[in-house]
């Protein structure tokens, strides 16, 4: 087959996360089953114009997150339409290119990670915000649902989202996520930290709430007084800035450590080390970095959003609690003072359970959905 996929962000981009991570996973498994693949994406600085850093053919149009739709959309109707056997676009941010209503002679899909609605009040300045979350975010999804187009997505939640706005559950499919991080082959040999130590991983950004983490800790502290946090990723912009500083105010300050960036093998051992991971997004597609700290045997303690009630079974693999730092607190205690017992369940259940999750699978997924003679 050949194939488009037209993407806001490909591995190399300064700003690529989780779903970055999946597209390049599934397009190399497409590139070297003998499939011809192309990214239409963006450029940036230090971008090859022609190739992914995966090697994947790439069109490069416009830099602005803000413009590059339109000047994709106007791209792909004068230079590509009609052109290819598969068309697949990826929505991020809840808009759409709107490429695929212009094509005619390909099969198409539409890739919804998240429909990331709510992510708008967080991320985007007012009073946009209000305009993305009340008006193009839900306008957007049912002017393409009108297209009746198959659509692909990666949980039940992020169906169930889209559903609300028009896309029929009978043509949305769920691929399978995948971890690019390989399960540890034992837990027995990893040595955790000798006091009880929770990590908070990942780009500090709004929809992350990291601060409700560190709120969380501090609660937690008052019951489990030997109890310290580690936390990783850039702190880069204005709620990095935030988050900083409220560490450095916090009266828990001397049990947190914040690391920095880290590399892959530095996220891992953290990931090893500690007891327990916290996360607080807003919404999320699946949630990575939970199937990823699963994987070398650490559980996680999340908010009950779209995307994480997917990726934690709730008291089984790790616990899921209602929105706020006080029952984040109640959650994060309720685990690391269940028993030994108990906590190895719990560790051993989300060790198993991540290996199931493989971009193998997701790839397989992904195929059946593209073959679909009604596709």
């Amino acid at each position: 087959m050949n194939i488009l996929w037209i993407t806001w962000k490909d591995m190399g981009h300064p700003e690529a996360g989780g779903a970055e991570v999946v597209c390049s996973q599934l397009a190399q498994r497409l590139q070297r089953a003998g499939h011809s693949i192309t990214l239409l994406t963006t450029d940036y600085p230090g971008a090859n114009p022609k190739q992914t850093p995966e090697g994947i053919s790439v069109i490069r149009v416009g830099s602005n997150r803000y413009t590059h739709p339109l000047q994709a959309l106007i791209y792909f109707v004068r230079h590509l339409r009609g052109t290819y056997d598969v068309v697949l676009e990826e929505v991020q941010g809840g808009a759409p290119y709107f490429c695929l209503p212009f094509e005619r002679r390909a099969k198409r899909f539409a890739f919804y990670h998240q429909l990331a609605r709510i992510n708008w009040l967080y991320e985007v300045p007012k009073p946009f915000s209000y305009v993305g979350y009340s008006l193009l975010v839900p306008a957007a999804t049912r002017l393409l649902a009108l297209c009746k187009l198959p659509v692909i997505t990666v949980s039940e939640s992020t169906k169930q989202e889209l559903a609300k706005f028009g896309m029929t559950p009978e043509r949305t499919h769920i691929i399978s996520e995948g971890i690019s991080v390989k399960p540890v082959a034992d837990l027995a040999p990893l040595k955790k930290y000798v006091r009880p130590t929770v990590l908070s991983h990942g780009s500090m950004r709004a929809m992350k709430r990291t601060i409700d983490q560190i709120k969380a800790f501090e609660i937690a502290k008052k019951r489990m007084p030997d109890l310290q946090m580690k936390i990783s990723g850039s702190s880069s912009g204005s709620y990095g800035a935030e988050v900083l500083a409220y560490i450095e105010r916090s009266p828990c300050k001397q049990d947190i450590e914040y690391v920095g960036r880290t590399t892959d093998q530095q996220k891992i051992e953290l990931m090893r080390r500690c007891h327990a991971i916290l996360v607080t997004s807003i919404e999320e597609g699946w949630g990575l970095i939970v199937t990823e700290a699963a994987s070398q045997g650490t559980p996680a303690v999340v908010y009950d959003v779209a995307g994480l009630r997917d990726s934690v079974r709730n008291r089984e693999t790790g616990v899921i609690t209602p929105q706020n730092p006080t029952a984040l607190a109640d959650g994060m205690v309720g685990l690391l003072q269940s028993g030994r017992a108990e906590y190895m369940r719990m560790r051993e259940a989300a060790w198993q359970w991540s290996k199931q999750i493989t971009f193998k699978q997701s790839y397989t997924d992904l195929m059946a959905i593209l073959e679909r003679n009604d596709a």
